[in-house]
């Protein structure tokens, strides 16, 4: 089934190792802006192949208190940040791909499924 709750950071430690990986911590430092503002819920969406996964899977891994993060992060873009420590890793993520959702129902409903 997948974990939803609190995922970790295992598939952003496994883009930050890839030679193609590209740094864009500097949207988690967008998004820490938006705490505690009425712009509290955010879109996150990219063009097709433009690194929706990635973009999600590095926002997990910071937020996510269900791993510890703190040197996954070091030498990114986001450790300069001054704001950086105060969310990493404080908070419980949901991760769902809808993608893989709908196709396990196999029909289902969802609310059956």
């Amino acid at each position: 089934m997948g974990i939803y709750l609190n995922p970790g950071n295992k598939g952003f430690q496994e883009s930050v190792c890839s030679e193609i990986y590209v740094d864009k911590t500097g949207l988690i430092g967008c998004t820490n802006k938006c705490f505690n503002t009425e712009q509290t819920f955010i879109c996150v969406s990219r063009p097709r192949r433009f690194g929706k996964s990635m973009a999600l899977k590095m926002l997990s891994a910071y937020y996510s208190r269900g791993c510890d993060s703190k040197e996954l992060f070091q030498g990114l873009k986001i450790e300069g940040n001054p704001r950086f420590r105060e969310h990493l890793n404080q908070y419980d993520v949901i991760s769902l791909n809808m993608q893989r959702f709908l196709i396990r129902t196999k029909g289902r409903g969802v609310t059956e499924y």
